[in-house]
């Protein structure tokens, strides 16, 4: 098999360290090969070169926090439209997210195990997927499709064949339900530990689930798959409830307090920010029929959610980057790390974030997150400094090559 040398760029490898230059990275396979020195390296001439043009050279960027099965859209929309097409809606969201140079993603509910498997296949263009399949929540809670109204209308449809109903009260049905997620094909739990900003029955301060409840999730996952739990948790009893029963990650944590901090920084919890999610929601609210209800909350929350991120990176809370993408369109997932630096990140750190963090955050740091010998050749080669102008990664022109695994997804030099 030909191998492929990169060359010609800045390398920003994702460990944190200033960028290197005059450095090859050699893949062979689906793996990288070598990153060093390039007068080190004896090349037999054989090899396939990608010339990076002064550009910059990065790994793969991980999403740790979307949903490939939808964009959210007008409720006459989703109540015109086919069961099956949202399907073939998802094979161009999972490519238009792979072409903004995401290459590996955690899906926080709604794709089930066969659209993993048509990635995996080649059948689709995507990143690597790390399911959840559905999340849980309560009766009357985030999740629950029930409107003012009394009628029921969920984002994505369940239960059907591979997507079990997330609805769940009480210890054994909690118990049962985590259990039908593993049985699914979930990778990871995802529970509403809160109420949310687009569910119209309750509040982001809401607190959902007891902690006997979590408890009980955290040690399905633990105990039966070794499978860990990310919580969506934006109130601060919601979010030190699913710290304290072992929770891995907290999604979006908008209401962050100080002893949620002390908890997260004790447990090695991790957190996920979606700054992006109630800007898209305010963006995006009149073309996508958002609930006047969900633009209320967002216009309320957005500037206690920046104000916790802040505080949470000041402590040294883990930070791994996250969109929410499916609330906005897909494909627009860098913009995430321009509001992260907005908000006081340096550059770089809110690259480790999207990097190395977040692949840790998925349990894959041994496989992708930095260009290292070894590790799966996830890289992308971008035409900008997103050191100087972090914001420029957002413009998927800027994103030139994207390699998956070895293979060349997009290429806008050739």
């Amino acid at each position: 098999m030909t191998k492929t040398i990169i060359r010609n760029g800045s390398l920003i490898d994702g460990n944190g360290e200033a960028p290197k230059q005059g450095q090859i990275i050699v893949i062979d396979g689906d793996r990288i090969e070598y990153v060093g020195d390039e007068d080190r390296y004896a090349e037999t001439g054989d090899e396939q070169v990608i010339d990076a043009a002064g550009g910059s050279i990065l790994p793969g960027f991980i999403d740790t926090h979307v949903h490939m099965m939808f964009e959210f859209s007008p409720v006459h929309e989703r109540l015109a439209t086919p069961f099956s097409f949202m399907y073939y809606r998802a094979a161009q969201y999972l490519k238009a997210t792979l072409e903004a140079g995401v290459t590996s993603v955690r899906d926080a509910l709604g794709t089930d195990l066969g659209v993993k498997k048509a990635v995996e296949e080649g059948l689709i263009p995507g990143p690597r997927l790390q399911l959840s399949i559905n999340a849980l929540t309560i009766t009357g809670g985030h999740g629950d499709g029930y409107t003012v109204s009394g009628n029921v209308l969920d984002l994505l449809p369940s239960p059907y064949p591979g997507m079990p109903n997330g609805l769940c009260d009480g210890v054994e049905e909690v118990r049962k339900k985590t259990r039908e997620m593993l049985r699914a094909g979930a990778e990871v739990i995802k529970v509403h530990a809160t109420g949310g900003v687009l569910s119209a029955t309750d509040h982001p301060e809401f607190t959902q689930f007891s902690l006997e409840e979590l408890k009980v999730i955290v040690e399905e996952g633990r105990f039966r798959k070794g499978v860990k739990v990310m919580a969506h948790a934006q109130g601060a009893e919601g979010i030190k409830n699913a710290v304290r029963a072992g929770v891995h990650s907290i999604e979006h944590g908008i209401f962050i307090d100080d002893e949620a901090i002390e908890l997260m920084l004790e447990n090695g919890t991790y957190l996920v920010p979606t700054l992006l999610a109630p800007v898209a929601v305010l963006e995006t609210a009149a073309e996508t029929g958002m609930p006047e209800t969900a633009v209320q909350k967002s216009r309320e929350v957005i500037q206690h959610h920046i104000e916790s991120f802040q505080k949470a990176y000041k402590a040294g809370v883990k930070i791994a980057m996250g969109t929410d993408a499916g609330v906005m369109k897909h494909g627009t997932n860098l913009r995430e790390l321009g509001l992260m630096a907005d908000a006081g990140m340096s550059p770089m750190d809110a690259i480790v974030a999207s990097t190395k963090t977040a692949a840790e955050c998925l349990g894959w740091g041994d496989r992708v997150g930095t260009i290292e010998t070894g590790k799966l050749a996830d890289i992308i080669i971008v035409k900008c400094d997103p050191l100087k102008d972090i914001h420029s990664l957002a413009d998927n022109d800027n994103i030139q090559v994207v390699i998956k695994g070895g293979k060349v997804e997009k290429d806008l030099t050739a």
